[in-house]
């Protein structure tokens, strides 16, 4: 349907429990696209969790480039004062303007970033290097399916243009490789000395970007000391 089709004869919109998404009512595909641009949140949510469990500086900083992001992202909106298409089709939005999609460009910081990191910061250790590489295009290609998911359903929602959200994905990615490359230059030589400051070692703050694979390490070492555990308490038990 056309964009001017759609403002003419604007659906019923119905909100998803809990949250602001509207779809269209009745519109199964609408009503999936709705779950899916609820997907920046979850990832909100997962970057906090991993803070609070692993304390790891890298992990910080690429929250942090986030956090920054959606401060330009709303900077930008504010400049530029585009607003959305048909008017604002939706009552529920936290801003008028639509220009760049701040969703658009939340999920392509993060998965240009998560590329960047994938393959510029994991290194391989071990001999399975057919099944690390196996597994890594995997990721990044179910990555990228819910970047363009996420970006399309701004755009079938009617909450953006298709323009606002290209902007958007060029924005979060252009600040995404910026920002990479400050936290691989500028940042993490300075991680060893952050780590040791007497607030990080009281809150367990941890530097983990020595250790080419981070998921390889904990495996071994958990592995490892969960043996020797395991061996000495067989030792007292006899």
């Amino acid at each position: 349907m056309a964009a001017e089709e759609q403002c003419s004869a604007p659906p019923r919109w119905r909100p998803i429990s809990l949250t602001h998404v509207e779809y269209p009512a009745g519109d199964l595909t609408g009503q999936m696209l709705a779950y899916i641009s609820l997907l920046p949140i979850a990832i909100l949510v997962g970057f906090v969790t991993l803070i609070v469990f692993k304390r790891e500086l890298h992990t910080i900083s690429f929250f942090g480039g986030l956090i920054l992001n959606e401060g330009l992202n709303w900077v930008l909106k504010h400049i530029l004062q585009e607003p959305r298409p048909c008017g604002g089709a939706h009552a529920s939005l936290t801003t008028e303007y639509g220009m760049p999609s701040s969703h658009a460009q939340f999920i392509w910081f993060f998965v240009v970033y998560f590329f960047l990191f994938l393959y510029l910061r994991m290194h391989q250790t071990n001999n399975a290097r057919c099944v690390e590489l196996l597994w890594r295009h995997i990721l990044s290609i179910i990555l990228l399916s819910l970047a363009l998911a996420v970006s399309y359903s701004r755009v079938y929602l009617m909450y953006h243009s298709g323009r606002q959200v290209l902007y958007g994905g060029v924005a979060g990615s252009v600040v995404a490789v910026v920002w990479f490359f400050i936290t691989q230059e500028l940042l993490t030589p300075l991680f060893p000395r952050i780590a040791a400051w007497p607030i990080s070692e009281f809150f367990l703050v941890r530097d983990t970007s020595l250790i080419p694979n981070i998921l390889w390490f904990e495996y071994t070492v958990t592995r490892s000391e969960a043996r020797n555990r395991q061996r000495k308490l067989g030792t007292k038990v006899q």
